[in-house]
């Protein structure tokens, strides 16, 4: 039993609306710290935006308003989308927020302490949406150079005075920490990527920029000379530049735990427990960002989880692709609890994977309306017809050995962060329940029950019991994926749910997950109510045109 746990997704550019591949992770963030909070472990998660891009200053400059003007609109479009989704992080972080500013200038002034930045020339490839690019990072087209994150975005090729940071002496320290910690970077194939990567030779990387568009960004504290930046006005010197965005995103972390200004809580949260990242930034996790720290006297965190890509026909998705999936259209058409689980039962969490409307659409019908929705409006329409709703007790025949095994797997693969595959086995305890309702007929006990035949009696109470059970099981182990759904199917079954609205203040969740745990419980099943509506394709045309 950990005695906490601190986890982090990346901050997303607030530049545009969020679509759904930008927020998957962050769903999936929510996921485990909602399972976390239900096992009673003290829980800190933290997302947020990344608001110091020149492309967010440049798009603000060319509509004639101000940059913070033009983050503050889109940071409520994040706002908005993760609401709409039950994101319930304990912090969103915004890296013009005054205590990440602060901390953001800290590091620097450490690293300087440190002997490891130092002024220098940077001439070469600049991306506005990512940053420093070096020629090995850059592809060269018919059409010129590009990112290859950022295809559509011109790259500007740049000759300006920075600071360095001397990336080069953690070479060897990194490497050692690579075999130390075999587990820092997961999946395993994502941690040899970056190990090959170290191994080719690691060069020194900016962390300033000259100018920005609107002086957007954060001061860098120290002058070329070594003195503070700061005037005695308070005010900055802008010949000192401003701090590259990477190294000032990077930073949020540590922020998000308290530092620099809250020693007790950074003492508390810090390292974090888990930083889930896309595949596209592992490098500035897994190699710049353990130096940064190690330059500043901090631990690494303990992990960084690498996600795929949400791709359609094999092309990463983007708004100006024309393959975006807009979060809000989603829940209003799978609603909250729907979309939150086919997004991460479809997509694999540890690698890239192909989605439209129709694989989720199927997904959908599948599992929750056919599958598990079903199982519970029967069993649920069964106690009340067959027992007058008096809910029976579990027997804890073959469904209970079912049971134990799809827990024991669900756990593990959740705090693996194989997400898929944990639902795939609380699943299996769905269709398990499902093969003994087709198996035992109830319906036919029931008949034979009201002949007078005892042994059928017994049966029918013992198999609605192991209906209820599993029912009772894969709704509360499925409540950090479906947490609208979670307190319905509960309250269905005939038991309260007692846990907040975030996974916080109720029991842990590991003694309610044993078979029979509340089986002492007298009570009643609730009305059977439809739980997941089934999609037709014609509504879900409607809701997409």
């Amino acid at each position: 039993m950990v005695d906490r746990f601190y986890l982090t997704t990346s901050i997303a550019y607030a530049n545009n609306q969020p679509g759904l591949h930008t927020l998957y992770e962050v769903i999936a963030a929510d996921v485990i710290a909602r399972w976390y909070r239900m096992k009673g472990v003290p829980t800190r998660f933290l997302t947020g935006t990344d608001e110091h891009s020149i492309n967010i200053a440049q798009s603000a400059v060319d509509e004639g308003r101000t940059p913070r003007a033009f983050v503050d609109e889109k940071v409520e479009l994040f706002r908005t989308a993760e609401a709409a989704l039950r994101i319930k992080p304990d912090r969103f972080i915004r890296t013009t927020d005054p205590d990440h500013i602060r901390a953001a200038q800290e590091m620097v002034r450490r690293a300087y302490a440190n002997g490891d930045i130092y002024p220098g020339t940077y001439e070469g490839w600049y991306c506005p949406n990512e940053g420093f690019r070096n020629a090995s990072d850059v592809l060269e087209t018919a059409e010129g150079t590009i990112c290859p994150n950022h295809p559509g975005v011109p790259l500007q090729w740049l000759t300006e005075r920075n600071w360095f940071f001397r990336l080069s002496a953690y070479q060897e320290r990194l490497e050692r920490h690579f075999a130390e910690h075999p587990d820092f970077v997961e999946p395993e194939y994502r941690r040899n990527e970056m190990l090959g990567f170290i191994r080719q030779g690691l060069e020194d990387f900016s962390i300033s920029r000259e100018r920005t568009p609107g002086d957007w960004g954060i001061p860098f504290p120290i002058a070329e000379n070594g003195e503070t930046a700061q005037r005695e006005d308070g005010s900055w010197d802008p010949e000192a530049g401003k701090i590259y965005v990477w190294y000032d995103a990077l930073i949020n972390y540590i922020t998000g735990a308290g530092f620099p200004a809250a020693p007790a809580e950074f003492a508390r949260w810090w390292p974090a427990d888990l930083h889930i990242i896309g595949k596209d930034i592992a490098r500035f996790h897994t190699i710049f960002w353990p130096a940064m720290l190690w330059s500043a006297g901090l631990e690494a965190p303990r992990k960084v989880w690498v996600h795929g890509f949400m791709t359609v026909q094999g092309e990463k998705m983007s708004k100006s692709r024309g393959n975006f999936l807009d979060p809000i259209d989603m829940t209003t058409t799978f609603g909250t609890d729907g979309i939150r689980y086919v997004t991460l039962r479809e997509v694999p969490f540890d690698r890239d994977a192909d989605v439209s409307w129709d694989l989720f659409v199927r997904r959908y019908n599948a599992d929750l309306a056919n599958d598990f929705g079903n199982l519970v409006n029967r069993t649920v329409s069964m106690v009340n017809r067959y027992l007058d709703g008096e809910r029976p007790a579990p027997a804890g025949g073959s469904l209970a050995a079912v049971a134990a095994d799809a827990l024991e797997t669900y756990g593990q693969k959740l705090e693996g962060n194989l997400l898929h595959d944990a639902l795939a086995a609380l699943w299996s305890l769905v269709e398990a329940a499902n093969r003994l309702v087709d198996s035992a007929k109830p319906w036919d006990l029931n008949k034979a029950a009201k002949t007078g035949d005892e042994a059928a009696a017994k049966q029918l109470n013992d198999v609605l019991g192991d209906l209820v059970e599993a029912s009772r099981l894969v709704g509360l182990a499925a409540a950090p994926f479906m947490p609208d759904a979670a307190p319905r199917i509960l309250g269905q079954v005939g038991f309260d749910y007692p846990y907040g609205e975030d996974g916080n203040g109720g029991p842990p969740i590991l003694d309610q997950l044993r078979w029979g745990a509340r089986a002492g419980e007298a009570g009643r099943v609730g009305a059977a109510e439809p739980l997941f509506p089934r999609l037709e394709a014609e509504a879900v045309d409607s809701a997409v045109g």
